[in-house]
């Protein structure tokens, strides 16, 4: 199971940390996917890291400001959420999967998902 925590209310140009926390998983096994839904919007791929190689990758809208990572003794991945704006403003998603057997930017890619925290962005 993956938990998401870490949402709440932030001003624009603040931070926000998110975690996704792993139980009855080893999370270092895994490849690692944070994605988000804004509300009448589809869910869009937000960054990711590669369990192997902690490779990253980020969305264009996010680079530079936000920043993924992964912490094994604590089997927790998290979200560094830096210079935030109103667009942000979404519920987020971690997700976990073995491989990528394709793209790594997709909802598919993902075999596991946590219940999602809701993230606003608001002064």
């Amino acid at each position: 199971q993956l938990q998401a925590s870490g949402g709440g209310l932030v001003q624009p140009g603040g931070s926000l940390r998110l975690s996704c926390a792993a139980s009855g998983r080893t999370i270092s096994n895994y490849n690692i996917g944070w994605f988000r839904q804004a509300p009448g919007k589809e869910r869009e791929f937000v960054t990711a890291i590669r369990w192997n190689t902690f490779s990253t990758y980020y969305t264009d809208s996010v680079k530079g400001r936000f920043t993924i990572s992964r912490d094994g003794a604590k089997n927790t991945v998290y979200l560094q959420m830096n210079s935030v704006k109103p667009e942000d403003t979404a519920v987020y998603y971690c997700a976990a999967t073995t491989y990528y057997s394709g793209s790594y930017n997709i909802a598919e890619a993902y075999d596991f998902w946590g219940q999602g925290t809701q993230v606003t962005v608001s002064s």
